[in-house]
């Protein structure tokens, strides 16, 4: 399932990230990696989602949320 498939409140683990290499060490160096707990906070309505990433809040936009396998819905 990807990220901007998770609804508001949901957590979820991220399983695999399908970006290009800069965005990915980017998102890897604030925390985001594979096996992270992640939890939405918002969506908004251009797609992009609000997240809490091991207590820290980030704003990814739809093309990033969308690249973005993540499992485990809670």
């Amino acid at each position: 399932m990807k990220l901007s498939e998770t609804k508001v409140g949901g957590v979820v683990t991220v399983k695999q990230m399908e970006l290009p290499l800069a965005t990915m060490m980017r998102l890897k160096a604030l925390g985001m990696t594979n096996g992270t707990m992640v939890k939405v906070l918002n969506k908004k309505k251009s797609g992009s989602l609000i997240l809490s990433v091991r207590g820290t809040r980030l704003a990814l936009g739809s093309r990033i949320t969308e690249a973005i396998l993540v499992g485990g819905v809670q």
